[in-house]
């Protein structure tokens, strides 16, 4: 097959609706039983593989082998990686603040007000983030350097993301530094290395669609620009230096750190 065939791809866009729906449907149950809805973003990582893994099964003599292969495992491994560390991170720990803070603002049932807000949000996103990885495997075209140029990016991106959040882990394990921002690493050279990492994973991901030719790139460029909205302006980065303004040591922590993209700090501070 020489040509990005639409027709299947468009059957696809529907399992991966069907997926990210029954994924975030599922945990929706999950977290009404434990009155804590802070398990969606666990379900978050979860849903971006599940998504990859229903495409590959379904695209199966539509793209190039190589492709649908590559594209799959990065978007899995990405999406388990995140979805234990969150878990772990969330141990033992009540509801997450901004649920709380939602769901104060609920008009009528709470509980629907989170299906709605939350989970059917969530599920919409990873249908939408996800279309790179969709496009990707009905790419007819064999990989070219292209492809390895995203691999590389999408690794610098897993870098950035699995490293800031272990380094942080520590920081926050550490009772000396209950109270102290943390400036150590990763976090010398960004405020975000965990959102700059997610930024990479997904624009790696979509040159490795672009790969595939005009037609997948065309279908899935506004993943990367919302991910990018997202993490930058939306609910990640401007969110965090919401709730971190105040803090001793933040302010003199912003003037010397790159806001998201990684710089050396300035000295001179």
């Amino acid at each position: 097959m020489n040509a990005f065939d639409w027709g299947p791809f468009a059957a696809n866009l529907g399992w991966a609706a069907a997926t990210a729906l029954a994924i975030m449907l599922g945990t929706f149950t999950i977290a009404l039983n434990l009155d804590m809805h802070r398990i969606v973003d666990v379900a978050w990582g979860l849903a971006f593989a599940a998504a990859a893994v229903v495409t590959f099964s379904v695209s199966g003599g539509q793209g190039d082998p190589a492709r649908r292969v590559l594209v799959t495992v990065l978007t899995v491994v990405w999406g388990l990686r995140l979805a234990i560390h969150i878990a772990r991170r969330g141990s033992g720990l009540g509801e997450d603040p901004r649920y709380e803070a939602m769901l104060a603002r609920a008009r009528g049932n709470r509980d629907l007000y989170a299906l709605r807000m939350i989970y059917l949000l969530q599920g919409a996103l990873v249908w939408l983030v996800s279309l790179p990885v969709q496009a990707a495997q009905y790419a007819p075209r064999s990989l070219s350097p292209l492809a390895w140029a995203g691999t590389a990016v999408w690794a610098v991106g897993l870098f950035f993301e699995a490293v800031g959040d272990a380094q942080l882990a520590r920081f926050k394990a550490d009772p000396a530094n209950r109270g102290r921002i943390m400036d150590r690493g990763l976090w010398r050279l960004t405020r975000h290395p965990n959102y700059f990492g997610d930024f990479c994973v997904w624009w790696g991901l979509f040159l490795v669609a672009c790969d595939g030719g005009w037609q997948a790139a065309a279908v899935s460029v506004v993943s990367p620009l919302v991910m990018s909205v997202l993490l930058i302006n939306g609910s990640g980065k401007r969110l965090l230096e919401r709730h971190m303004a105040g803090r001793a040591g933040w302010d003199s922590y912003v003037a010397r750190t790159s806001a998201f993209f990684p710089r050396p700090p300035h000295r001179h501070l």
